[in-house]
């Protein structure tokens, strides 16, 4: 395995070059110490940060993950993919916090997880003093809060901006072309929207999954300390450990390259129930032109022509609109 690239976040001079020089490149970057500065991660122990979290709560209700302890924190499914090894339970964030704390004085008890809560909705004002430099204020923040847990290896259709806000968070990477050997789960059968790695999220079994054997040893890994931060580019397979007894993390999703609503997932699932049971030669013709005129691997598909004779496939910001009526048209079946 290999450390993930590291850089000081004091380098980085704003987003425009946070945008070109680190998110371009579409690599993972820990981003050391880019949030030491918050107030957040300054209340430096659990009661701290309850308090400091505190002022904000305006009593919203969520879902916790409560597993039993001999999970050890790995929420995962049940046996045959029947179900899950967790219990969800709706309560007040201020209750789960709560939970969460006592449950650090009593050896043997469940872990609690809390994850993905609209900071904002939750905690309006807290971003306000903990604050993102990195990217635009529409982009808002989501806090995940905790005992030790292992969040099993799965990948976000958008870009992501992971901030380490109590305890140490280790993160095992694979990168996007590697699907294949890393035996996915079910995409609408899954502990939390995304389908997971099941190769990459339980033990080693060679016989099992035999070809990720020989990408096992090609993930990137890092380490995060209160403060740290790390770029993870969308598509990249994440296994997130959370080692210390609590933890806390804020995260910002956001599509750094979309020049409209229509997000990339929606196109794969569309190509799907459209292409993927035809037969192969077939499948092989629809792959030439999504090469041709989709991935561009040899330049643009009009390059051989002026500019002004492409047409719709002139400059997508001039034509989005254009094509997005088209797609619309067709399929309003007319």
């Amino acid at each position: 395995m290999t450390p993930v690239p590291e850089i000081d976040a004091a380098a980085i001079s704003g987003a425009r070059d946070f945008l070109q020089d680190i998110v371009l490149p579409c690599r993972p970057m820990v981003l050391r110490g880019l949030v030491r500065d918050w107030p957040a991660v300054r209340a430096d122990t659990p009661a701290a940060f309850r308090d400091y979290v505190a002022r904000f709560d305006v009593g919203g209700e969520m879902e916790a993950f409560f597993g039993e302890p001999r999970i050890a924190g790995k929420y995962y499914y049940a046996d045959g993919l029947k179900g899950f090894n967790f219990e969800r339970r709706k309560m007040r964030f201020a209750a789960a916090l709560e939970i969460i704390l006592a449950h650090l004085e009593l050896p043997g008890s469940q872990s609690v997880y809390v994850g993905s809560l609209s900071i904002d909705d939750y905690l309006p004002g807290f971003s306000a003093q903990n604050p993102m430099p990195l990217l635009p204020s529409s982009v808002a923040p989501r806090i995940w809060l905790g005992h030790a847990s292992n969040v099993s290896s799965h990948y976000d259709t958008v870009d992501n901006i992971a901030c380490v806000v109590a305890g140490v968070r280790r993160f095992t990477l694979y990168a996007p072309e590697l699907i294949g050997s890393l035996y996915v789960g079910p995409i609408d059968n899954t502990m939390a929207g995304q389908p997971v790695s099941l190769a990459a999220s339980s033990p080693a079994d060679n016989d099992k999954f035999p070809r990720f054997a020989a990408v096992r040893d090609l993930a990137l890994t890092a380490e995060l300390a209160p403060g740290d931060a790390l770029y993870l580019p969308k598509l990249w397979w994440h296994q997130v450990e959370a080692t210390s007894p609590f933890n806390g993390l804020v995260n910002y999703w956001w599509d750094a390259f979309a020049l409209g609503p229509d997000a990339p997932y929606t196109g794969m699932l569309l190509a799907m129930i459209a292409i993927a049971e035809r037969p192969a030669p077939e499948r092989r013709a629809w792959k030439a032109l999504f090469d041709h005129y989709v991935f561009r691997e040899n330049g643009h598909p009009l390059s051989h022509l002026p500019p002004d004779r492409h047409g719709l496939l002139g400059p997508l910001a001039e034509n989005y609109g254009k094509l997005r009526a088209r797609i619309m048209h067709l399929m309003r079946g007319a």
